[in-house]
């Protein structure tokens, strides 16, 4: 799978116009309202600032990371720090420095929790992951970072105008990692390793029960009971299947692999009885 996209682009340009403005806004303010002594800095605080920012609209965003940086390291205490941290994690997002971005962003949230831009930093840990997914047959550690953070993100913060978008993401995440249990079960079916492959068949239905890979998870977990000989289980495992999914043609496979005849044209027949949680 190629690196899906970050978001679309109405809801890009609005989240970089919220990020900005918020920081033009305090680019604007006079070097007069600091209080600290900047007699030991090699620059003025609002000239650093402000020539990050240049940076990062002039398209040099690698440049404006370690611009935001520096103005923390000079003046570290001043009113600048905090937003020059959130500026800087955004800035190597945009650099597609992902590791650095989230490194900046966690050093966000762990000094400044209760900042009203943490929520922010979230979704920027999750994108920068998101944006790293690669296809279901490579090693999906970054699909359950990026899942992770969506999930956090969604339930300290419900109401946040990122949680939308960060659900949006996690759905797809979880599909993902579905599909890479789904995978390696299957692999284990062909090879008759039919614990393995139920274990993993499990976890999809346990785990990702909204994702669209479950109809076919079922019907796996029929097949894989009727290979060991566990009928009941097998029959348990379709029933599921046949009551959630009635019209999936999974189901119809696991009606053919338990019975050998074709479908019925009612559901209450051979399933009478034998419906409700798989285990």
């Amino acid at each position: 799978m190629s690196s899906p996209a970050v978001t679309s682009p109405p809801l890009r340009r609005a989240l970089v116009g919220a990020l900005l403005v918020a920081a033009l806004a305090l680019g604007g303010c006079s070097g007069s309202r600091l209080e600290e002594d900047d007699s030991y800095v090699e620059r003025p605080v609002d000239e650093l600032y402000n020539e990050a920012l240049d940076a990062l609209q002039d398209g040099r965003p690698l440049e404006a990371a370690r611009a935001f940086e520096e103005v923390e390291r000079q003046h570290p205490y001043s009113q600048w720090a905090t937003r020059a941290q959130m500026m800087s994690a955004y800035a190597f997002y945009e650099a597609n420095a992902y590791d650095d971005a989230v490194a900046a962003a966690q050093r966000f949230i762990d000094l400044h929790p209760g900042n009203p831009d943490v929520p922010y930093a979230y979704y920027l840990i999750g994108v920068s992951h998101y944006e790293q997914i690669s296809d279901i047959g490579r090693d999906q550690k970054m699909t359950e970072l990026a899942l992770n953070a969506f999930d956090e993100l969604i339930r300290r913060f419900p109401d946040s105008r990122y949680a939308r978008d960060a659900g949006l993401k996690a759905d797809l995440a979880r599909d993902h990692l579905a599909g890479k249990e789904m995978e390696i079960g299957r692999y284990y079916l062909s090879q008759a390793k039919y614990v393995a492959a139920i274990n993993r068949f499990r976890s999809v239905v346990e785990r990702y029960q909204t994702t669209t890979h479950v109809p076919e998870a079922l019907h796996r977990l029929t097949e894989a009971y009727l290979a060991l000989g566990v009928e009941d289980e097998a029959r348990r495992a379709a029933a599921v299947l046949g009551h959630n999914f009635p019209e999936s043609e999974w189901y119809r496979d696991s009606y053919l692999l338990m019975t050998g005849g074709d479908r019925p044209e009612e559901e209450d027949s051979w399933l009478d009885g034998t419906l409700g949680a798989i285990f």
